[in-house]
């Protein structure tokens, strides 16, 4: 199974975007891109149902491999097969890098 990737230029140009980022909370609530909702990798499994966000939700991390991870399981889950999953390359790190904005808190607003 291959999982597509997505850079930050094409993530910041999309309108709307569903964002799942998987990085821990303490993460998230330093800075993160706005409107990404956090679930953890490490509080993944169970909370799949969760991520059936849309036709297509973008996974982010800090630099790209928890989310990769992510997408990776997520692929296999049967209740979110008409759900792509598609990691996003450089995760937020990159993100700040380019100078996208980020918010900061525990919410995706």
């Amino acid at each position: 199974m291959s999982i597509s990737e997505i850079s930050i230029s094409e993530l910041a140009a999309l309108a709307g975007p569903s964002i799942i980022d998987v990085r821990e909370v303490d993460e998230y609530v330093l800075g993160h891109v706005p409107g990404a909702i956090n679930i953890a990798l490490s509080e993944l499994v169970g909370r799949e149902d969760e991520c059936g966000l849309g036709q297509i939700v973008y996974v982010i991390c800090q630099a790209g491999g928890r989310s990769l991870r992510a997408c990776g399981h997520l692929s296999t889950i049967s209740s979110l097969e008409g759900t792509t999953f598609i990691n996003v390359a450089g995760g937020t790190g990159m993100w700040i890098v380019e100078g996208h904005e980020v918010t900061t808190g525990d919410t995706a607003s």
